[in-house]
């Protein structure tokens, strides 16, 4: 069976491939169309479909859009209940369309083999199903918003969903941290990461207040009543000073939302008994939130798949319509399911651009040597990450053992020096140098904390509350990276390195290797590893 998987209606557009149950391709949109985050999630680009992702998926597979058996659409606009948000009906009226409108991008797709897909199911099938214990768990989709509710909680059992609690509209814990990141002078349905990194460099202020307007409720759902945000911090344009009453706003409702999510989650775990937890939505990309749901929580495994983003519901999408044809379904392989360009072909791009480069004898050892000399190395390796999370593929690197690496970084990068970076370190290793959150942990969807006597080895990549977002590397899945990383440990002692995404402020991520030239020629980096070659700053 040949499924297309597509997310369109809010943000994030993406396209995933599942045949025969194995999940063959993914990719987002923003890559392609340079565009960061495909579009803004507002009514009137509901129209929009991913159509360069989906053209390559299917191209990556030597399929036509005639040779589906069905496409998979991440919302369906039946379960769309009344609603007084403007324009929310042009919204509707879009996603009915969508069938002709993929048609119209896809020639030979036949509009009548779409199939809608809840949001939320999509959601939570992107988890439970992809999940290397597949589709038997538990799980907790946690968003902004779909069709009417904001929220799944649920048990798998057999690849099957039972759906136990759903929380109604308007109350939101994604939305709730979106108006937060307004508030604050943020992008709303971008930069809730921001929020989450700011949260640590002050004291929860408002605590108890918070605890008043948002709530866990005894049937799994929660409650979520208006808060007049400036009472508590006085509204933050753009290009305003972020203060200490911006992040103790931010560090009062990052804690209410993690306490509220442990309350969610204790309720599901009495309910359904399971061992194992999944996780989806947008919210699950609060990797601080995570690691306290994994660290007190009451699940022994908790698991988040690495597109938890709207954009990884192009695939839950297409896994349920697997999962419904009574069809089993293989785990995710990884994260590196976009495109990726052989030597020649990259080869072909350097003589075009009339760069000097060379071919060493062994690419992970000159970018070693690189970084044990503190130069920044832009990485360019294999297929390109699905998701948010720069995770070895499209990467910055540079050495943790320099304090000052992280403002160089973040200068590099043009973006707020409250902005952590992260370490990359050997799957083998990183039990010695962090702790509380689970490992392995290959997608850096989760915070460690840094111990003691390590923290200041590597202080670029310890923020401010002595954590780190980790990613663990395995030399059988990632076996370049992790040789880089060895040569770099026997030159330094430091089994670690800097990994931040392979791009600038406002950018999408560089997937293809004209990106790569493009940001490396107009950003300070001393390096580009891109395939077996190497290109030096003049």
């Amino acid at each position: 069976m040949r499924v297309l998987g597509i997310n369109a209606v809010f943000h994030d557009p993406a396209a995933a491939l599942v045949v025969d149950g194995e999940v063959v391709a993914a990719a987002e949109e923003e890559r392609f169309s340079r565009r960061k985050h495909g579009k803004r999630p507002v009514p009137f680009s509901a129209w929009e479909q991913p159509e360069q992702a989906a053209r390559w998926c299917l191209e990556h597979a030597g399929l036509t859009a005639a040779d589906l058996d069905a496409v998979a659409y991440s919302y369906d606009p039946d379960l769309v209940e009344p609603s007084d948000v403007p324009w929310e009906d042009l919204r509707t009226e879009y996603a009915r369309r969508a069938p002709y409108f993929l048609a119209t991008a896809l020639p030979g797709l036949d509009p009548a083999i779409v199939r809608f897909v809840p949001h939320h199911v999509a959601h939570a099938a992107s988890t439970a199903l992809a999940a290397p214990f597949g589709g038997d768990c538990a799980v907790l989709v946690n968003d902004g918003r779909g069709e009417c509710r904001s929220h799944l909680a649920g048990s798998y059992r057999d690849h099957k969903l039972e759906t136990l609690a759903a929380q109604h509209l308007p109350h939101s814990l994604g939305l709730f941290y979106e108006d937060l990141t307004e508030h604050l002078g943020f992008l709303r349905s971008s930069d809730e990461y921001k929020v989450m990194a700011l949260a640590s460099y002050a004291e929860p202020k408002h605590l108890d207040l918070l605890r008043e307007h948002v709530r866990a409720t005894e049937d799994g759902g929660f409650h979520v009543t208006p808060l007049d945000w400036a009472t508590l911090a006085k509204r933050r344009g753009p290009d305003d000073e972020v203060t200490r009453e911006h992040a103790e706003l931010a560090a009062s409702v990052q804690v209410r939302v993690e306490e509220v999510l442990l309350d969610l989650v204790r309720w599901l775990h009495e309910r359904t008994g399971q061992k194992r937890l999944t996780m989806a939505g947008g919210v699950a990309l609060n990797c601080v939130a995570n690691t306290r749901i994994f660290a007190e929580g009451p699940f022994d495994e908790v698991w988040v798949q690495p597109a938890a983003g709207d954009a990884g519901t192009a695939l839950g999408a297409a896994l349920q319509v697997v999962a419904d044809a009574g069809e089993p379904a293989a785990a995710i392989p990884g994260a590196d399911l976009g495109r990726s360009w052989t030597d020649e072909q990259i080869r072909g791009y350097l003589e075009n651009a009339k760069v000097a480069y060379e071919e060493p004898d062994d690419v992970a050892v000159a970018v070693a040597e690189a970084l044990a000399d503190d130069r920044v190395v832009a990485w360019f390796q294999g297929r390109s990450e699905y998701g948010p999370r720069a995770l070895g593929r499209r990467s910055l690197l540079a050495h943790p053992g320099k304090a000052e690496n992280l403002e160089r970084l973040n200068n590099v990068k043009g973006r707020e020096q409250f902005r952590p970076i992260a370490p990359m370190v050997l799957a083998d290793r990183a039990a010695e140098l962090f702790e509380r959150g689970p490992l392995p942990s290959p997608y850096m969807l989760f915070v460690h904390d840094v111990r003691p006597q390590w923290r200041d080895r590597i202080p670029a990549v310890v923020h401010v509350d002595g954590t780190a977002r980790v990613q663990t590397v395995d030399p059988g899945s990632e076996p370049l990276m992790a040789r880089v990383i060895r040569e770099f440990d026997r030159r330094t002692g430091v089994p670690v390195v800097v990994n931040t995404s392979l791009n600038t402020a406002g950018r999408p991520m560089v997937d293809d290797p004209r990106d790569a030239l493009e940001c490396f020629g107009s950003a300070p980096v001393d390096l580009l590893a891109i395939g077996r070659f190497v290109v030096r700053r003049p």
